[in-house]
């Protein structure tokens, strides 16, 4: 057993000690995924989850959308723009651009934990997204782990940079035939995650359960209630949340 072996049990337990912010701790005026939320989450002591796409010239960005229009009223796709371009976009209703993960990185600096949803579309390949978020990721020592519902992208972390804790996220929604189980299950095996991200509306749930039995941590989105909460607590999952499920958190905290 290597040094890294012994270190990951006590990386993904500060990866899963307490509640995430869902894309920062954002409200009117303080967008999803922006410095501001991400400042807000930190001083609150909540984890940060976000959302990650590369840049045309493969620049790892915090972003959620494909299309940048929801978000910035601006038309066209966000991975058809440089970094620079990119930086300098307004995001609607504040004065906050859109961020890199290495402003987020240099934000964050290890005071809170993160979690990195990498974004793929279309089944394109996802090594030039992977590496532009490993570039990013060499020498942060704080706690992080990478997910995404693209089972390539954790067992790409799986192969080509194993120290660095990997998760898969995953909805039963409008999936529940025997057939979709059997593709889960396959997933899973397919992508080596040390943690899965669960749908709080599949909870609880069996795979939960034999994912927890064989020693993987569970986290779960999106916690928008108190009641929200209670069902992440009872199946041992983390929850990532926001809104009223932030506040009942924190209440209960």
């Amino acid at each position: 057993m290597g040094h890294a072996d012994l270190e990951r049990p006590g990386k993904l337990a500060a990866l899963h000690s307490g509640a995430y912010a869902h894309r920062g701790l954002h409200d009117t005026g303080v967008p999803e995924n922006s410095l501001a939320a991400f400042r807000a989450a930190s001083a609150a002591g909540l984890g940060i989850e976000c959302d990650i796409r590369k840049s045309s010239d493969g620049r790892a960005m915090v972003f959620h959308d494909a299309d940048l229009a929801r978000l910035t009223g601006r038309e066209g796709a966000m991975g058809a723009l440089p970094v620079g371009e990119l930086t300098a976009i307004t995001l609607t209703g504040s004065e906050e651009t859109i961020p890199t993960l290495r402003d987020l990185l240099d934000l964050v600096d290890g005071k809170v934990p993160l979690l990195l949803e990498l974004k793929s579309d279309d089944r394109r390949p996802v090594a030039a997204l992977c590496r532009a978020v490993r570039r990013d990721l060499d020498g942060y020592t704080g706690a992080v782990g990478v997910m995404s519902f693209d089972p390539r992208i954790p067992r790409w972390f799986a192969g080509k940079e194993p120290e660095v804790l990997r998760g898969l996220v995953v909805t039963e929604q409008n999936a529940r035939t025997l057939i979709d189980s059997i593709k889960r299950r396959l997933s899973v095996s397919h992508a080596k995650p040390d943690f899965l991200a669960l749908d709080i509306r599949d909870l609880p749930s069996g795979l939960a359960k034999t994912q927890t039995r064989k020693g993987r941590a569970l986290f779960t989105w999106t916690v928008r209630s108190a009641a929200h909460v209670e069902t992440a607590l009872q199946a041992g999952a983390v929850p990532i949340a926001e809104g009223p499920g932030v506040a009942a958190w924190e209440a209960g905290a």
